[in-house]
């Protein structure tokens, strides 16, 4: 997508100048915008300022998140108010599907960066209308925000004002994806992706499926055939290549908290490819990507817990000419909240790592 506006070389947004930039989270009392506030509690050169949860408002955000207690012992939610936006530098939307497109006219001329967590702003206006069935409130602001996937764009992102964070589920199958697509290694159509998410994913919003008894010692497919994510992903993957891309995704939520494993199958279109030849071409295609890890073994979701880490493998089984991509990610990190401070840190003229942890919980 394409971008405009004044970037931090010209000084919208103080980048560089030594000081802190503030930040503001509408929507914090959710799982992303919390995960938002524990990261930017370790980065050296932004800070939370303020945050909203409009149902919370009055409450202490220890209350909620008592391992944020620490670091704001004195901040507490507050109802949305777009005045506010003029006392930060950068506005996070930790928002529902939907909300950003009514807030974002509210605020896009008054605060020099907007990140948004979700899907408002991450497609072009057809593809949204087709895969998210309904009117957009706001597009002729769709190409004022870069889609942030630094591994992908990370050139777009130097220059960037507002940033769309892409989808959890999509964030990992593109970056499990991009090695093959892009060196035409695979097949462009009949790609699979099978996925394999945490609770985390769906939000702290009260949801069946979510409760302890219907998440707990179960596993079940959902989104089958229609998930929206497949929209980023066939995107993304078409534009590394000469044909278009489709991809079948079938999401499977599992019984953990935080983590996705991905696991993509694709028809081999290189005669004789074998699994070292695909590794190979993984870590030359990341040879750059501070967050990427290509790994000879298979990943683990705890491996990523609680880091911005991506971690892939590859598989070439030549009797039935399949490559086998498997990534793995913690969908609040680099899935969300992690990525969109890389993202950001590109945007603001800072290295992409910075304030972003790479060593996960394991066990």
């Amino acid at each position: 997508m394409a971008n405009e506006g004044v970037g931090p070389s010209q000084g919208a947004s103080g980048a560089g100048s030594g000081r802190s930039l503030r930040t503001g989270v509408v929507g914090g009392s959710g799982y992303a915008g919390a995960e938002v506030l524990r990261l930017l509690a370790a980065h050296p050169h932004l800070e939370a300022a303020w945050v909203t949860g409009d149902s919370n408002a009055g409450k202490a955000v220890a209350d909620l998140y008592p391992s944020l207690g620490r670091a704001y012992p004195s901040l507490r939610f507050e109802a949305f108010e777009p005045g506010r936006v003029d006392e930060v530098d950068v506005v996070w939307l930790a928002l529902p599907h939907g909300e950003s497109q009514r807030v974002v006219p509210k605020i896009i001329d008054q605060v020099a960066h907007i990140v948004d967590l979700a899907a408002d702003f991450r497609l072009p206006l057809d593809d949204y209308t087709h895969w998210y069935g309904g009117v957009h409130e706001a597009p002729t602001l769709i190409d004022r925000f870069t889609f942030g996937l630094p591994e992908l764009h990370h050139d777009e992102l130097l220059t960037a004002t507002h940033i769309a964070a892409p989808g959890c589920n999509a964030t990992v199958a593109i970056l499990t994806l991009a090695p093959l697509v892009a060196a035409g290694l695979i097949e462009p159509q009949g790609i699979v992706v099978n996925g394999m998410a945490g609770v985390s994913g769906a939000g702290r919003a009260l949801k069946a499926s979510s409760l302890f008894g219907e998440a707990n010692e179960n596993v079940n497919a959902y989104g089958l055939v229609a998930h929206r994510h497949t929209a980023e992903m066939e995107r993304e993957l078409s534009a590394l290549g000469p044909e278009p891309v489709s991809v079948l995704f079938n999401p499977h939520l599992v019984p953990m908290t935080r983590g996705i494993l991905t696991t993509c199958t694709a028809r081999t279109a290189v005669a004789g490819l074998t699994t070292g030849a695909a590794l190979d071409a993984a870590r030359d295609f990341y040879a750059d990507a501070p967050f990427v890890a290509v790994l000879d073994e298979s990943p683990r979701t705890k491996a990523v817990t609680g880091s911005n880490e991506v971690h892939l493998t590859y598989r070439v089984d030549p009797r039935t000419g399949t490559a086998i991509g498997i990534g793995a990610i913690d969908n609040l990190v680099k899935g969300t909240a992690g990525q969109a401070i890389q993202a950001l840190n590109l945007a603001l003229g800072w290295p992409e790592t910075t304030g972003l942890p790479t060593i996960g919980l394991l066990p």
